[in-house]
């Protein structure tokens, strides 16, 4: 069973509808996630920011946010779960707020450093409604492995949020 089976499964049983926002994944989240079987039941959708203007405009990050941290920070990356939670919220109707999920993706691909980050560096963030959670992390590889090693380690998020 792949990371995505599995989280889906574990958030269908648990009644628990997720959204995405992507920047450095491009969609590649979106995309991983649909390609499950039956991932119409549990995913409602995304929104891909790929530019700092658009984190702004579709995901309600503040422009304070941006500048003090960067588009590429735990702070933008925690901003861009949050809003996408509001974009989705209406989607959702009548579930309970816990019971809608948000995972967002930011980082640098390369092949250049940006905001003095490394090319590599990588933030993923889940907002389950009581609480948003964060991670940075440091991939190498080319631009396609850094994007696949961030969609796993936004997988593995949700996948912490379910103890064994």
């Amino acid at each position: 069973m792949s990371k995505a089976e599995h989280a889906l499964a574990l958030l269908g049983a648990a009644g628990i509808k997720l959204a995405v926002a992507e920047s450095l994944t491009g969609g590649l989240l979106a995309s991983t996630i649909v390609d499950v079987p039956g991932a119409s039941k549990v995913f409602l959708g995304g929104v891909v920011a790929y530019a700092t203007e658009a984190k702004g405009e579709l995901l309600w990050v503040r422009t304070e946010t941006l500048s003090d941290y960067g588009a590429v920070s735990a702070e933008t990356a925690a901003a861009m779960a949050k809003g996408v939670r509001k974009n989705f919220e209406a989607v959702a109707f009548g579930l309970d707020a816990t019971k809608l999920w948000t995972l967002a993706t930011t980082g640098v691909a390369g092949p250049d450093e940006q905001e003095g980050k490394p090319v590599g560096r990588v933030y993923v963030a889940l907002c389950t409604g009581s609480e948003t959670v964060t991670r940075q992390m440091t991939f190498s590889g080319d631009r396609a492995a850094i994007r696949e090693a961030a969609v796993e380690a936004a997988l593995d998020l949700v996948l912490e949020q379910f103890p064994a």
